[in-house]
């Protein structure tokens, strides 16, 4: 398959920019939707093919999507918090939409859809969940979660009803270079790093090297049947553990308080509060506190055993991105 055109979307972002890193270390042409005003940064020096235009309006899908032969879908809406959440809703659902019907009419061969983990189901017990406890959009925590269950349901239905040649994959929570917004995940590491979190919940996270993550998106196009679900994750890390890890490596002083969720929730009040007034996404949030109620521990190997699938250990991941944000202005 080396030397097809394949169209990305989301190219300029964390996930998206690793994809086509990955794409073209194997010799693919890569092609990307992006948006006027997107940032190119993370794709300085990459041979990529910009088409400029918007995943939500028809006609600059078709165009970006004429003449390849395969698409990776990872472009999202990735915020946990907006002054109006319909639209992270909307962007995810209808974004998902648009690009399936017009991969359907441009008859492209394979697609990987980046879907998350977030629309798997933690289990009751905190174990590893894997690709057989799915989530429910009733049960959805925030409209983040409800936007990926609901694009994931878009997709599975078009797969069963229309032959949609889509491959589903699962992320967990990536770490590492170019992440510059950054995810929700990388505020984590920045703000850690910076010392301004003293304290922490009991929850836990699964956090995998983006670079794994995309060549997991490449095993899914090589090896994976159409209609499967695979889990790209890495190791089940407790969140003291993570920030402990966080400060050893800056040289800075462990969190050492172990807070009561309770206690937390004004405070996250107050922080939503001020963001409809900055108009700056929190940091600290309502839903984000709900969630950690679970232990986000996922397991990759259903991956694994089908796609070769592999993770490096997360501290060198961490490592690595630890390095970009200070590299970018982002640490001190």
């Amino acid at each position: 398959m080396a030397g097809d055109k394949v169209l990305v979307t989301g190219a300029s972002g964390f996930v998206g920019s690793a994809v086509a890193h990955a794409l073209i270390r194997s010799g693919y042409r890569v092609r990307a939707l992006l948006r006027p005003t997107s940032k190119r940064t993370n794709l300085a020096g990459l041979d990529v093919e910009i088409v400029e235009g918007d995943m939500r309006e028809a006609a600059s899908v078709a165009r970006a999507m004429a003449g390849a032969r395969f698409l990776f879908h990872v472009a999202a809406d990735y915020r946990l918090w907006a002054r109006n959440p319909q639209e992270i809703l909307w962007n995810n659902r209808e974004g998902t939409r648009l690009l399936m019907q017009a991969a359907l009419a441009a008859e492209v061969e394979r697609i990987v859809y980046t879907s998350s983990a977030a629309t798997i189901a933690c289990t009751a017990d905190g174990g590893p969940a894997d690709e057989t406890t799915r989530l429910n959009e009733t049960c959805a925590i925030g409209a983040y979660k409800q936007s990926k269950v609901a694009a994931e349901k878009v997709v599975e239905t078009m797969i069963a009803r229309d032959r949609l040649p889509a491959i589903i994959v699962h992320p967990t929570a990536p770490i590492g270079p170019r992440d510059q917004k950054p995810t929700p995940t990388g505020r984590i590491i920045v703000e850690a790093a910076s010392g301004r979190i003293p304290g922490f919940v009991d929850t836990g996270l699964n956090l995998v090297h983006v670079d794994d993550v995309a060549n997991g998106h490449l095993a899914a196009l090589h090896h994976a049947k159409p209609g499967e679900h695979y889990i790209l994750g890495g190791q089940n890390v407790m969140l003291a553990e993570f920030l402990g890890q966080i400060a050893t490596l800056c040289g800075r002083r462990h969190p050492r308080f172990r807070l009561p969720r309770p206690l937390v929730y004004p405070f996250a009040f107050g922080a939503e509060t001020m963001a409809r007034v900055t108009r700056r996404e929190p940091f600290l949030t309502i839903d984000g506190l709900r969630m950690s109620k679970h232990l986000m521990f996922f397991s990759s190997a259903k991956a694994e055993r089908d796609l070769g699938y592999k993770a490096r250990p997360y501290p060198e991941a961490l490592k690595e991105a630890l390095a970009w944000f200070r590299g970018n202005g982002l640490l001190r």
